[in-house]
């Protein structure tokens, strides 16, 4: 039974992880059924049950998940790895609303190879979980989240994790780029200042904005008016 834990934390001890069936003591017949029946998904993943990462030995290589909510309700999830000092998430975990979908980043260390073995028949153990919350509406993301409603935590996949030919095209590789591209993209488009539609103050408290167009345009056409009527 592998330990699970996040990438800004020690590993979960077994029966503490997000997800799993809460202890019954006493009353708690109800919460374990309830653990017992299946749990209806409210997320989707592509790819839905991978991770590629392409064979790098000795390097940090990154792969990409697309994380979809398909309920109809804010969900939080929460990324969780067997190896935590080795491999981190960005983001680690987030609120998404009805209908909204990130690609969140993978990051992992490649070890060398032992005992002379190819490279791309090494089976690797490490392995990724995502957990989610049903959350009452929009609200800041904490891993605290998870702690508080443990019975109501529930597993989306466990990730196995799959090595790619760096040097060899394949459809996955060509799609781990892609998602990687637009993961970074949709980045620098966070760090960005919001675009101020509002009006433009130059100086002392000059606004030049439509409405000034629309004055000068009403008082020349008074002193047209006026003229006229002379």
């Amino acid at each position: 039974m592998p330990l699970w834990g996040t990438a800004s934390g020690p590993p979960a001890a077994d029966g503490e992880a997000a997800g799993a069936p809460p202890r019954s003591s006493g009353g708690g017949g109800v919460k374990v059924i309830r653990s017992l029946l299946p749990t209806r998904r409210r997320l989707r993943l592509d790819p839905p049950a991978k991770l590629y990462f392409p064979y790098e030995p000795g390097k940090q290589v990154r792969s990409a998940v697309r994380i979809k909510n398909i309920s109809k309700s804010h969900v939080a999830f929460k990324f969780q790895t067997t190896a935590p000092k080795s491999c981190f998430m960005r983001p680690p975990g987030g609120i998404l609303a009805p209908g909204e979908s990130i690609i969140a980043t993978v990051f992992k260390f490649v070890e060398h190879p032992e005992n002379n073995e190819k490279p791309l028949d090494q089976k690797c153990k490490v392995k990724f979980k995502i957990v989610s919350l049903k959350v009452k509406g929009p609200m800041e993301y904490v891993p605290e989240l998870f702690d508080e409603q443990k019975d109501q935590v529930a597993v989306e996949q466990i990730l196995r994790v799959v090595f790619l030919d760096a040097e060899r095209p394949s459809p996955q590789m060509d799609k781990l780029k892609r998602q990687l591209a637009e993961a970074e993209a949709a980045l620098e488009a966070r760090k960005k200042p919001p675009e101020d539609n509002g009006p433009r103050i130059v100086g002392e408290g000059l606004v030049i904005d439509e409405w000034k167009e629309r004055r000068e345009r009403y008082l020349a056409r008074q002193q047209i008016e006026g003229v006229d009527s002379v």
